[in-house]
């Protein structure tokens, strides 16, 4: 699994202090709550990234990792360790949304419709253009990774034109191929590996977003960029 903002060990740390959640003042759980005993729910909205960046900036001794997902944090402490003040002011202050991404820019070569993309024609049909049109709106657009999720490398992609934007699937596949490029709502993703999946496919993406065995497996990590090249 992708390793989301790695935090160095607290066991040594004598700075860290030991506190129960059901003693933290009550008026600063607002903004987030328990969902373990050690993970932080942290509700983000469009904030979400720039909240990741400014906790793995702040270097906080407590912190073992942070995990975007959709509008929220998931803030993991490491064992016995408890929120040190800096991380409540941090989790109490407004950070704005950034709209622009400081990640790595991918450029992803694309097949699009065909025996790749089954429901691209459809798709296109509801947005009331050609495929070829849609194909073109599709790659006009840079898109942001917001969150890993699903599949172990499977990327949201933030940035998807609102026309071309279709619910999921009635009926979900038992198999899509891995590569798949596919639109669910307001996201476009890539299938890392074959498996099921209700997402309307539209193309195959010529690149491998996930291997085990490469020193940083998941291709595409929260804040990069992504263009698609058809």
């Amino acid at each position: 699994m992708p390793n989301f903002g790695k935090m160095p060990s607290s066991r040594s740390n004598p700075l860290i202090r030991h506190i129960p959640p059901g003693q933290i003042p009550l008026a600063q759980t607002r903004r987030w709550r328990w969902v373990t005993e050690r993970g932080l729910r942290v509700e983000t909205g469009e904030s979400t990234l720039a909240r990741y960046r400014a906790v793995l900036a702040a270097g906080l001794a407590e912190v073992e990792s942070v995990i975007p997902a959709d509008g929220s944090l998931l803030i993991v402490l490491h064992p016995g360790a408890a929120p040190s003040d800096a991380l409540y002011a941090l989790l109490g202050e407004d950070v704005p949304f950034s709209p622009i991404a400081p990640g790595s820019l991918h450029l992803l070569p694309v097949e699009y419709g065909g025996a790749a993309g089954p429901d691209l024609i459809q798709l296109a049909h509801a947005a009331g253009l050609s495929v070829e049109a849609a194909i073109a709106l599709h790659c006009s657009v840079e898109y942001r990774v917001m969150f890993i999720g699903f599949q172990p490398g499977f990327a949201y992609l933030h940035g998807t034109p609102t026309v071309l934007q279709q619910p999921r699937r009635g009926r979900p596949r038992t198999q899509v191929a891995a590569g798949s490029l596919a639109i669910g709502g307001a996201y476009t993703g890539i299938y890392p590996a074959m498996g099921p999946g209700g997402w309307n496919v539209i193309g195959r993406v010529r690149a491998n977003v996930f291997d085990p065995l490469r020193d940083s497996p998941a291709l595409l990590m929260p804040d990069d960029r992504v263009r698609f090249v058809p």
